[in-house]
């Protein structure tokens, strides 16, 4: 089998409330992401998907376990060891409207990183990465604002790639957008995934979502994986408890249907 390009071994993450309090929100992770594919990581709030992501871009302190990616140990990274991973890892966050500037224009938002990292050919790249996304040339000159959710959020996919990244990791890309919006976003990472041959660790609420662009997928509850496979397996016939009462919660277009499989979820609920 070919080696992970990211793997994360029981981790532990601990968050302090008080001095002498604090919340485990991860309870001895495992899973890995194998170069080109993408891994979804589904669960409720609070079930600790988020803090696993957070984890891998730094931005949460872990007390015990590794990550590694492409076999160099990061867990602890910081200084100038993470800002050299920022060519390898990236992330799309949830909210396209907040995680742009407003004052800058889309060329600056672009150039930026391709500057700090001391690249001469900004402009360039930023024209290849606004094609890779669909979005017109003259986009440059353009502010935030003057585009809509799912424009931002392919602004912040382009963001994303300008380094040239090999994993990114998505925290719930698609979840502020509408239905119509999403299925068009969807399809792009699959596109950019197949041009790129990118890495995807996609957090994700919705199985439905999951199903679409994973491969693999494991299903986290209060801070553990409580199921993980292929994803149109574990999607489509769950074996977890936990796992079938996110299924069943997920919305259908037709309201017969959806009024069975809450009768259903209601019942699992009960059982629980």
């Amino acid at each position: 089998m070919t080696a992970p390009l990211l793997a994360v071994e029981d981790l532990v993450v601990d968050y302090r409330l008080h001095r002498k309090l604090s919340l485990r929100a991860l309870k001895g992770v495992s899973l890995s992401v194998g170069p080109g594919e993408c891994v979804g990581l589904v669960g409720e709030s609070g079930s600790g998907k988020s803090t696993l992501g957070k984890a891998v871009l730094g931005l949460a302190a872990v007390t015990s376990g590794r990550i590694t990616f492409d076999g160099t140990d990061i867990t602890h990274a910081r200084g100038a060891a993470r800002r050299r991973l920022a060519n390898d890892i990236q992330v799309v966050f949830q909210d396209p409207y907040g995680s742009l500037d407003p004052t800058m224009t889309i060329g600056e938002v672009l150039a930026e990183p391709l500057v700090a990292a001391g690249s001469r050919n900004a402009r360039a790249v930023v024209a290849e990465m606004l094609d890779h996304v669909r979005l017109p040339a003259d986009s440059v000159h353009r502010y935030p604002s003057e585009f809509s959710g799912g424009q931002r959020q392919r602004i912040a996919i382009a963001r994303a790639l300008v380094r040239r990244p090999r994993l990114i990791v998505c925290d719930e890309p698609v979840s502020a957008l509408d239905l119509t919006t999403q299925a068009t976003v969807l399809d792009l990472f699959l596109d950019l995934q197949r041009e790129t041959g990118v890495s995807y660790l996609f957090v994700s609420h919705d199985l439905g979502v999951v199903r679409r662009v994973c491969h693999r997928v494991s299903v986290m509850y209060q801070g553990e994986i409580v199921e993980s496979g292929d994803a149109r397996t574990v999607t489509r016939t769950p074996e977890h408890p936990y796992t079938q009462r996110l299924l069943l919660a997920a919305p259908v277009a037709d309201p017969a249907r959806q009024s069975e499989r809450r009768a259903v979820w209601l019942a699992l609920r009960d059982t629980a």
